[in-house]
This record gives structure tokens, sequence and C-alpha cells, in this order.
């Protein structure tokens, strides 16, 4: 996929640009629900446009997005100006934040993408404080071909790097979706 032609009307879908104020909504009450109850640092990997960046901006938390179109990361520049964040053009799975260390790293359908899982959720697990969490939203779309990762390998992928993994089914709130959906969509909360 071309993700720097794609930005111009990426937001146009209504759980990526979370435009409709029910489907923003949703979304800021999940992530009130997933991410610390106190300012945190967060690494959004995948970040598109940065509107999950933003959600968690508006709630505080001190934001880093990455994402590997320059497109992409400009928009996400704008969205966010004036916050508490910071983008940064580069790889997700192998972020350009050096030393740096986050309480929690977001991501959402981006894990299904990469060759290998495994080794980037060992890399990621690098990039968290002891305590931290992931919060990874991914799926299964589609009914020929389908595309993604279904929600029980995720985990298995995280059980050498975490201490716990949770499933929070996510297909069946049409409200995330501007739509009711009959794939698989789930978010996995993990502490390491």
């Amino acid at each position: 996929m071309d993700w720097d032609a794609a930005a111009a009307a990426f937001d146009d879908e209504p759980d990526h640009g979370l435009r409709a104020p029910g489907v923003r909504a949703a979304w800021a009450a999940r992530l009130r629900s997933w991410l610390p109850g106190h300012p945190a640092d967060v690494l959004d990997l995948g970040c598109g446009t940065g509107s999950l960046s933003l959600l968690a901006a508006e709630q505080g938390h001190r934001v880093t997005g990455v994402d590997s179109s320059p497109a992409m990361a400009g928009r996400a520049r704008a969205k966010l100006a004036g916050r508490d964040a910071v983008v940064l053009h580069g790889d997700a799975a192998s972020p350009p934040v050096g030393e740096r260390r986050y309480d929690v790293i977001l991501v959402r359908h981006v894990l299904w993408t990469l060759p290998d899982p495994a080794a980037v959720l060992r890399r990621w697990r690098a990039l968290l404080r002891p305590g931290g969490r992931f919060v990874l939203v991914e799926g299964v779309w589609g009914t020929v071909d389908p595309v993604g990762t279904p929600a029980d390998r995720l985990v298995a992928l995280l059980e050498p790097v975490t201490r716990h993994a949770r499933v929070e089914r996510l297909s069946d709130d049409p409200a995330l979706w501007g739509r009711a959906v009959d794939d698989e969509r789930y978010a996995v909360l993990a502490t390491v």
C-alpha cells in the first residue's frame, strides 16, 4: 500500500479520522480505560494521521507518534500541533527513539503487517519501562482472503515478553467503527 498516496483520504474512514462525535467518543472512552489514569509517556507506533495520538494527548499523556509515511506523519504533526506530542518519521518495527523508554506502547492495525511480529514485540518490550503496558488493537479482516492476526495468536506471541495479557473484543461495538462489523476486531492489553 502506498501510504503517502492514501494519506489525503485516510481520515475519511470513520474509525481512522474519528470525525464523527460518536466514533470519537467511543475511542476516547476505550483509551481512557486502557491508558494510565495519570499523565504517562505513550509511544504510538504506526500512528497514521495521529487520531489516537490526539485522543491520548487530550487525556493528558505525553505522546510520541511514529509513522513510516512522511505524508501520514505530516498530517499527524498538524493534528497534534500545540499538544505535548512529537511525531517522528520512521519504521514502527524499529522506532527512532534512541534510549527513551515509555509507559505505554499503543499500536493499531500495524502488527499484522510486519513480517516477524515475535521479534518486533521483543524489540518493543525493550522500549517499555517496568510495569509498562502494550495496547495492541488488531483483527482479522475479510472473508475470501482474510488478513490479520487472530487474538489467540497475538496473545501467544506476547507470552514470552509480558506478565499478563487480556483480550477485549471490539467487533460488537459499532460505535468504534461507525457501523456494524462482522469480522474479528479486538484489543490485547498486556503488562510487562
